[in-house]
């Protein structure tokens, strides 16, 4: 079994911490686990966690005026996730948290990360480029969903996601690509028949 302290240096790859660090982000941080279909925090919720996903994969999920379901964003292994406007803004979330798949994660609470800014000041370079790379991601993200094609879109998912789209349920991804069930399974078919 994988020690806290060698976890802790798989997150914050390229970090060195001494062993007095160690135990203080040992402190911090939370490991937790949750089965497959627990909400993990509900859209008007205060999301005051943020997640480093140890095994599993999670997805953020708003449901709009009319009860449809938009898929924000997968998580899997080495990612991280919340609803960022929630965590960084202390207001309401906009998405709901849900576990796709039995997983563990590591959290951090947002009294906790100001102190661990604090102590371990390190860290917020870290944070802050996993903070930028994941801004470019949706930026990305946003362009391809205004500018191609349903069928491109799904092309970019799995080019994006090619890891998880077999662990992901067609209404999922469907959700996530702003497109039908039955539109996506026409894509597939186009795709594979061609």
């Amino acid at each position: 079994m994988q020690s806290n302290h060698s976890i802790f240096q798989e997150i914050f790859v390229g970090v060195s911490f001494s062993n007095e660090e160690l135990k203080y982000i040992s402190k911090v941080f939370k490991k937790k686990h949750y089965k497959k279909g627990t909400i993990i925090f509900e859209q008007n919720d205060v999301a005051d966690e943020m997640l480093y996903i140890y095994e599993g994969c999670l997805r953020t999920v708003h449901l709009d005026d009319s009860g449809k379901e938009h898929t924000i964003q997968f998580a899997i292994k080495d990612w991280w996730i919340t609803d960022y406007i929630s965590y960084f803004t202390n207001t309401k979330a906009y998405m709901t948290l849900e576990a796709l798949e039995d997983t563990t994660v590591y959290s951090l609470t947002k009294a906790d990360k100001e102190l661990f800014y604090t102590e371990i000041s390190k860290v917020q370079s870290f944070i802050i480029r996993k903070l930028e790379a994941a801004y470019a991601a949706f930026q990305k993200r946003i362009i391809v969903n205004l500018s191609q094609s349903a069928k491109d879109r799904y092309l970019t998912f799995l080019d994006t996601h090619s890891e998880i789209e077999k662990k992901l349920k067609n209404y999922h991804i469907a959700s996530y690509l702003g497109i039908t069930t039955e539109s996506l399974s026409r894509i597939r078919k186009e795709l594979y028949n061609s």
